[in-house]
């Protein structure tokens, strides 16, 4: 089960990109996560002037490994572990040392 959803606050604890932050753009697998303005590549496209789309040299998003990947805490202003608390019937994300809601 991905402890990642669309739109979580995330920073980077490993690989070339390390310390920036971003929004989770997609969860791809419960493995692979699109993240805003992390792990950028320059893909080459062709230009297809029936859809409009000029070639070029584009740059995007590429897929990181969730595991290199933090939900922020923006109270302790760092990255944290999440886990899973029932709260009211609900199961609930949770940061792990503080205890606090993620989506709180």
């Amino acid at each position: 089960m991905a402890k990642l959803k669309n739109d979580d606050e995330v920073i980077v604890i490993a690989g070339k990109d390390k310390g920036k932050r971003g929004t989770v753009r997609r969860v791809l697998d419960s493995d692979r996560v699109v993240v805003s303005g992390v792990n950028m590549i320059k893909k080459h496209t062709k230009p297809n002037p029936q859809a409009g789309v000029a070639g070029g040299i584009v740059e995007q998003e590429a897929a990181i490994q969730a595991s290199n990947l933090a939900v922020f805490n923006s109270k302790s202003g760092k990255g944290e572990r999440v886990g899973y608390r029932l709260e009211d019937g609900k199961k609930v994300r949770v940061f792990k040392p503080s205890g606090d809601l993620v989506d709180a």
